[in-house]
């Protein structure tokens, strides 16, 4: 699982949500910010959610579904994060590390979801 033990995903999802959760409670009260950020909100913390279920998915197909819809969740979840930055609602800097997160953990699922495709066509 591309150097990622089970329990070390499960572990950055979860912290990866965490940190979503801060990050929205830290926005400005104005209507731009708290829009933006329940979308951040919602997405960012589904993540680990999706990587749980696809983790005790009973096939390989159901494991690229559930993965996928990470993927989707996390795809989303760059956008608001980018967006709240061209808005200048929150500076490049304080998301930086998030965005980088948000990044790494899109190409771990990708990976995941490649390599799982490919067992699946040699079966």
């Amino acid at each position: 699982m591309n150097n990622e033990s089970p329990q070390d995903l499960r572990t950055r999802t979860s912290d990866y949500a965490l940190r979503i959760i801060r990050m929205y409670v830290s926005l400005p009260k104005t209507t731009e910010a708290q829009v933006i950020g329940k979308q951040v909100l919602r997405s960012g913390t589904s993540v680990g959610a999706h990587y749980r279920e696809g983790y005790r998915a009973k096939s390989d197909a159901d494991i690229v579904n559930k993965f996928e819809t990470a993927l989707q969740e996390l795809d989303e979840t760059d956008y608001w994060l980018g967006l709240l930055v061209k808005a200048d609602i929150v500076s490049a800097n304080n998301l930086e590390s998030l965005l980088r997160e948000t990044n790494e953990l899109l190409a771990i699922f990708t990976t995941i979801v490649t390599k799982i495709k490919k067992r699946m066509n040699k079966k």
